[in-house]
């Protein structure tokens, strides 16, 4: 996909759960500052792919790098630091919006709240909301504001609009637009093709747990098939 050294990479990894290969010598790279879409059909293996990013899953064999080091040999702690995840139906985790925030850094100015708000486009919110009161899209806003709480250096994405409305889902697209344009780098999981098409600098398509095609996300037969 690209010449530049890349963030994350994955040397021949094979997942097997029961007799079955989830995932099947996949060879793949994160370029750092661009967004990377995993595509293809449902039960491809793209979800187990993005979870071994962040060591939630350990491959049956093969190596996943960061910066060219194994997972395992960085504390696992260190890792989620470094990679953020946000999942398909947001989690809220306190009672208010910078309780939310706090619960990964527990040290977060309110100052530092109000940017990591404004960043996720949630300038308007007050620190002392009801998490309970937020809507879908408001929801899933926060949870992208907690993760970068931390710092990560890439944010994982899965199917992180799936649950939302049409506007609610263009409102974390163009969080997820400008996050990426500020230079963070971004795994994104997304059924929709169209949406893969409008996010993504790269794409790395799986089918039956094996690479289908991985390159620039503007010469991608697969994506260009979505109307």
């Amino acid at each position: 996909m690209s010449t530049m050294q890349p963030v994350l990479a994955l040397e021949d990894v094979r997942v097997v759960r029961g007799d079955v290969a989830v995932l099947d010598g996949i060879s793949a790279q994160i370029t750092a500052g661009r967004c990377t879409a995993l595509a293809g059909p449902s039960g491809a293996g793209k979800s187990t792919l993005l979870r071994l990013l962040d060591r939630l899953e350990e491959p049956t064999s093969g190596r996943v790098l960061l910066h060219g080091r194994a997972l395992p040999s960085y504390d696992v702690l260190e890792v989620r630091r470094r990679v953020g995840l946000v999942q398909q139906a947001p989690v809220l985790l306190g009672a208010t919006v910078l309780e939310d925030l706090r619960t990964g850094r527990p040290s977060l100015s309110e100052d530092e709240a109000r940017d990591l708000l404004a960043r996720a486009g949630l300038g308007d919110q007050g620190l002392d909301r009801l998490t309970v009161s937020l809507s879908g899209g408001e929801a899933q806003r926060l949870c992208l504001a907690r993760a970068l709480a931390v710092g990560p250096e890439v944010l994982l994405l899965d199917e992180p609009t799936s649950a939302l409305d049409a506007v609610a889902a263009m409102s974390v697209e163009r969080v997820v637009r400008s996050l990426v344009a500020e230079g963070l780098t971004a795994v994104l999981v997304s059924h929709d093709l169209r949406q893969a098409r409008r996010l993504a600098d790269d794409v790395v398509v799986l089918r039956a747990g094996r690479v289908e095609e991985a390159g620039p996300a503007a010469e991608s037969e697969y994506l260009a098939g979505a109307s």
